[in-house]
């Protein structure tokens, strides 16, 4: 199976090279396709010089968000399972295999690469950012009736032909809740495998803020009773 890596970019110049060598040496088929946020620090023009031919690379006009760029990246992809990369090295690719075994042996439509489950290298968490998460897991489940670990993981990998039915349109960092709420209206067959976390902090380029949690929860509201 060809794998389709999406990777939204926003500001990045200081990781970009080093994860796009981290996913071009996993040791799948796959092609790469990065949406670059109309970025201002550099990272636009590093990618005008890509001459990889798997690597794919779009640019925003403006910068619009994580989920606008992430719907650009889905109508470009051509591979049989998206999974969703990170352009910081919060992720590590070396997970893909574990990521996508449940798909490839025709057990799942979707995996979430659960930082929560254990057994897999974690840097410490900060407590405020975890429990928001943990929240929102919480309340997803009990209005969805799921029992995932985590729902904001940016690890997500399911098979390309269940985009149309999924309709997505949150443009914000919201995606991660309404991708979760329509997987989960589906009644999808949906996975958690554990992986590696290295998280950073707001001075290392963090972007994420409790702030977007209010997002999360109006999303999870809001695509609970309507598509």
């Amino acid at each position: 199976m060809k794998l389709s890596v999406i990777i939204p970019v926003y500001n990045e110049v200081r990781t970009i090279a080093h994860i796009l060598a981290k996913v071009q040496a996993t040791p799948h088929d796959k092609e790469i396709l990065i949406i670059d946020d109309f970025s201002t620090d550099g990272t636009r023009e590093f990618l005008q010089k890509n001459t990889d031919e798997n690597v794919h690379v779009f640019y925003q006009k403006t910068n619009q968000g994580k989920g606008a760029a992430l719907k650009l990246g889905f109508e470009k992809a051509q591979g049989d399972i998206i999974i969703i990369q990170d352009a910081d090295l919060e992720y590590d690719p070396d997970d893909y295999k574990e990521l996508i075994s449940p798909i490839v042996k025709g057990l799942a439509d979707v995996v979430y690469g659960s930082r929560f489950l254990g057994g897999r290298p974690q840097r410490s968490h900060f407590i405020l950012n975890k429990l928001g998460n943990r929240f929102l897991t919480l309340l997803s489940n009990f209005m969805f009736n799921h029992t995932l670990s985590d729902m904001n993981t940016c690890y997500k990998a399911f098979q390309r032909e269940l985009l149309p039915k999924l309709n997505l349109k949150c443009d914000g960092f919201a995606f991660d809740a309404e991708f979760t709420a329509k997987v989960c209206k589906l009644n999808l067959r949906i996975y958690e495998v554990p992986i590696v976390y290295h998280g950073r902090n707001v001075e290392e380029g963090k972007k994420l803020r409790l702030s977007h949690g209010f997002g999360h929860l109006w999303a999870l509201i809001k695509y609970r009773f309507t598509n």
